[in-house]
């Protein structure tokens, strides 16, 4: 009953400083949807001309973080032998079940109980939101004991999700908010971006340390892997963005923003990118590096929000002086 010995996380070890740079973080940006004022939205959405490409784009967001707090999250730390990181991502975990809840406090606040549903029977039904929600889940769902390269697939695919396919979702509310339309709410994804930056780094810098564990035959195997998983969920990311978004003219400008963010998420694994660099809609740009917005989302949170002051999120806040583990 006893044979197994079990060993007590020690944050004293100087191996844990980088966890607890992402755990700090982490923890300095706490924040609640219920404290922003997004019931200021109410007049502007009763005319708002594309509420159901928006109610759908708060689904699929919905979704996927649910994904990310039930299954994603835990099954990482679970089989994470570094007990910091296993504590770090314990962490992000709670985050996401946030990030879930305020998707349902946005459609509490706009929409009545009838739409409420009706966007959540779509989410079940939908082929394109199911098929990458399906293929992160058997991912996470396929971790073994003691494997390093199915906890490293994990891994990946949670970066894809974080960094990658929360983004066209993402991108509408950016888009909206920048131009004064449906702001309160955008603040709130404001906040989730802020969050999902730090877990896509941390995870990705987490991945690269087992990463250099393999041999370069498993390198290579692994990386072919990785960017044939990343195509599958760009391609069936087009056409999840022609749907959701078919007559908003905004097709084009979403896409260019998901092969940006497709990027972002290899070079958090250390990969190189796929895509080529091209403009992305500068409105959106200013929603997520935080120029020309009326709000000050990382002194207090947003306008309606003062709990804490947090340090703004800028390149610099991930270039550790630490170096990767061998």
């Amino acid at each position: 009953m006893y044979n197994l010995t079990y060993e007590a996380v020690n944050w004293n070890q100087s191996a844990s400083s980088l966890a607890k740079i992402f755990w700090d973080q982490q923890w300095k940006q706490m924040w609640f949807p219920e404290e922003i004022a997004v019931s200021k939205d109410i007049q502007q959405w009763r005319n708002f001309e594309h509420q159901e490409t928006y109610k759908k784009v708060f689904g699929g967001l919905t979704l996927l973080d649910t994904i990310q707090t039930n299954i994603g999250m835990n099954e990482i730390a679970k089989y994470n032998p570094n007990l910091q990181e296993k504590a770090v991502l314990t962490v992000f975990g709670a985050f996401e079940a946030i990030h879930a809840k305020s998707y349902s406090y946005i459609f509490t606040t706009l929409c009545h109980n009838d739409e409420i549903e009706e966007i959540f029977q779509w989410v079940k039904k939908n082929q394109l939101l199911q098929y990458k929600t399906s293929k992160i889940a058997n991912i996470y769902s396929s971790i073994k004991e003691n494997d390093l390269v199915s906890l490293w697939k994990a891994m990946f695919a949670s970066v894809m999700l974080e960094s990658f396919l929360f983004y066209s979702g993402f991108f509408y509310p950016l888009y909206l908010g920048g131009q004064g339309i449906l702001r309160n709410s955008a603040e709130v994804i404001s906040l989730i971006l802020r969050d999902e930056s730090i877990h896509g780094v941390a995870v990705g810098i987490f991945a690269q340390n087992i990463f250099n564990q393999f041999s370069k035959e498993q390198q290579d195997e692994l990386k072919n892997w990785g960017y044939e998983l990343l195509l599958d969920l760009y391609d069936n990311e087009l056409r999840y963005t022609d749907e959701i978004y078919r007559g908003t003219g905004l097709e084009d400008e979403v896409k260019a923003y998901i092969r940006y963010n497709g990027n972002k998420a290899l070079m958090n694994l250390g990969f190189d990118t796929m895509f080529p660099e091209e403009e992305i809609h500068p409105i959106v740009m200013n929603g997520i590096r935080n120029e020309g917005s009326t709000y000050d989302f990382f002194s207090q949170k947003g306008s309606t929000y003062a709990l804490a002051k947090v340090e703004p999120i800028t390149d610099e806040t991930f270039h550790f002086d630490i170096l990767l583990d061998d």
